[in-house]
């Protein structure tokens, strides 16, 4: 684990987290403003966990990781600092899904501010960003709550996007 917060957790996912992946990955609610916007199937889901486990391997506090709330353990979304090239350049993005039935509790903005606490002090960052395509406008305030504003509008994966950006103090 490498996050607390007054109501959230993070952990690293394991095997008996595909379900829970596979049910973010495959609702079209929560898939519309990622990447391409489509769905993944299973085989699809297994490279993503994959990749993960990859990233934990390069840095602990890198990828995305399981969304659990405290009081109970149950399963909310997941969130993550995950390095990203754009446009040649590298980033660190801060991201965060959330399950469906958690939207609008304040949990995306709870742990977007706790991971770039944890970019400044642990891995003594001087930026972060956030990808937010243009039509998504809770992940939008979402940034902008966690002190993000707007470096550039790009395309990236046929869709326009923001670059939110905060030098992290």
């Amino acid at each position: 684990m490498i996050l607390e917060t007054k109501r959230l957790k993070l952990r690293d996912y394991i095997e008996e987290d595909f379900n829970f992946l596979y049910s973010l990955l495959s609702n079209k609610q929560i898939m519309r403003y990622i990447g391409t916007g489509e769905i993944r199937d299973k085989l699809q889901t297994e490279i993503f966990l994959n990749r993960m486990r990859e990233l934990y391997k390069v840095n602990a506090f890198y990828g995305l990781k399981v969304i659990e709330l405290k009081e109970n353990g149950e399963k909310i979304g997941h969130a993550g600092l995950v390095p990203q090239v754009v446009e040649d350049v590298k980033y660190m993005e801060i991201g965060y899904w959330i399950s469906v039935d958690y939207w609008n509790r304040g949990y995306a903005t709870e742990i977007a501010q706790g991971l770039k606490k944890v970019g400044r002090d642990m891995l003594q960052l001087e930026e972060v960003i956030s990808l937010i395509q243009t039509e998504n406008i809770a992940s939008q305030r979402v940034a902008e709550k966690n002190e993000m504003s707007i470096l550039k509008k790009i395309n990236l994966k046929g869709r326009t996007v923001y670059i939110y950006s905060s030098k992290v103090n």
